[in-house]
């Protein structure tokens, strides 16, 4: 290895030689005026581009940062507006999906119930007298005039342009509140109960405005629904998230169910549609769709403590009642007059029947008579303890009950009962008559 000593020896004995290039006169002279053109270029340039980025920023607007569209072809500054990208479906369903719920949004309404309430203050008494030595302050209550308020809430949507709209009976069962419809666009609109179902949970109100002309759902057909169909329910949930959607599918169809709302409101509805959707307090009232955006059913019932059972009222029965109201203005059904047990094979071995299909004509748990007095029943001699087996020839059964068998006739209508009375059949003829609210 060489050391530091030798290395200096060799720098300082030898040196490289200088490489000296001689340019010739006429290459040097094209060098300098070359040199000359780029420089005059560059500040020309550099001139021009600050004046014409000068002129733009207060003539036509800023160019960088801002959107181009904020130039009009005038020359104008015009308010940057940032466009929202439109969303692509990645599936057919959820593009079904999200165009049902579109077509559908502007008819669903949330319907808002107000009412006089008592307006109470506190107030202190002493039980043994102001003069008492004993200074015991108990508190009460009196009423000091009365506020409006609001008290509840649900769904509904619109069925004809001249604001008809269907809701839940549950809903506006109350005949003293006052009723107010907000639509899709936040217009408020006070509303009229023209009549409540007398055996459906359904109501239908009037919009009370003779000026607008509202959107309407579409109807469709809820005899077409098939288990494992997919569905979408729209609805005010919680009385709070307007225009809540959730999606399911038909879970059952055919069910029977006793539904309980605020107060008294207890009723069996017969042949509704179970569905996995989620239906919250709020939703009662609104629409249930298929993905062609068609109304099949109304949202009606959960069950509580349960997770993903909801049921709805099938739209071919909503169509009866939309009907009638339009035509006579109240809701009518066809009645019989009697209280009835469905008769199984339960039935049969705990009361000792001889057969274990039909109806069984029975008295109320509290005692109501088994057949109305003045009914069609009691006319034709019906009594506690006949059993209807046939009804036009149709055979009473646990999935054909007697009630859904009669909501298929009018008021007038004239049919005939097969009866097994004290072991005898008969045939009994008869005309039903009219229920309405």
């Amino acid at each position: 290895m060489m050391n530091l000593r030798m290395l200096a020896f060799i720098r300082g004995k030898f040196r490289m030689p200088k490489l000296r290039v001689k340019i010739p006169s006429f290459l040097r002279e094209k060098t300098a005026w070359f040199a000359v053109c780029v420089f005059i270029g560059a500040v020309a340039a550099g001139f021009l581009g600050g004046f014409a980025g000068s002129y733009l920023y207060t003539q036509k607007g800023v160019l960088f940062g801002k959107s181009l569209d904020s130039l009009n072809l005038d020359g104008e500054r015009t308010p940057s507006v940032e466009l929202k990208p439109e969303y692509v479906p990645q599936t057919t369903q959820e593009e079904k999906i999200i165009g049902a719920v579109q077509d559908v949004s502007p008819a669903v309404v949330s319907i808002v119930i107000t009412k006089d309430v008592p307006v109470l203050e506190q107030y202190f008494v002493n039980p043994f007298g102001n003069q008492s030595p004993v200074q015991l302050q108990i508190p009460q209550y009196r009423q000091r005039g009365t506020e409006k308020k609001e008290v509840g809430g649900g769904s509904g949507f619109i069925v004809a342009t001249d604001g008809l709209v269907v809701t839940n009976k549950h809903v506006v069962l109350d005949s003293q509140a006052e009723y107010t419809v907000f639509t899709n666009d936040g217009k408020s609109y006070p509303a009229k109960v023209l009549a409540r179902d007398p055996v459906q949970d359904l109501a239908i109100l009037k919009i009370e405005n003779l000026e607008a002309s509202f959107p309407v759902a579409n109807l469709g057909d809820s005899n077409a629904l098939q288990i494992g169909q997919t569905v979408i329910a729209i609805g005010n949930a919680l009385g709070e998230f307007r225009n809540t959607v959730s999606t399911g599918v038909v879970s059952g169809l055919g069910r029977t169910i006793t539904a309980t709302g605020s107060g008294s409101f207890v009723e069996t509805i017969e042949d509704v549609i179970q569905t996995d959707a989620a239906i919250n307090q709020g939703n009662s009232g609104g629409p249930l769709l298929n993905l062609a955006g068609q109304v099949i059913g109304m949202d009606t019932a959960t069950v509580s403590g349960a997770q993903s059972i909801g049921f709805a009222i099938p739209i071919n029965k909503i169509k009866r009642s939309i009907d009638q109201v339009r035509k006579g203005g109240e809701i009518t059904y066809a009645f019989l007059g009697v209280r009835y047990l469905q008769v199984t094979s339960g039935v049969q071995k705990d009361r000792k029947l001889e057969v274990d299909y039909g109806a069984l004509v029975v008295q109320g748990e509290n005692g109501e008579p088994a057949v109305e007095s003045g009914s069609p029943a009691d006319k034709a001699g019906l009594k506690a303890g006949d059993i209807i087996l046939r009804l036009n020839g149709e055979r009473i059964t646990q999935d054909n009950s007697l009630g859904k068998v009669i909501q298929k006739y009018n008021p007038g209508d004239p049919i005939t009962l097969i009866v097994l009375s004290d072991s005898e059949e008969k045939t009994i003829n008869l005309e039903l008559g009219s229920r309405t609210q």
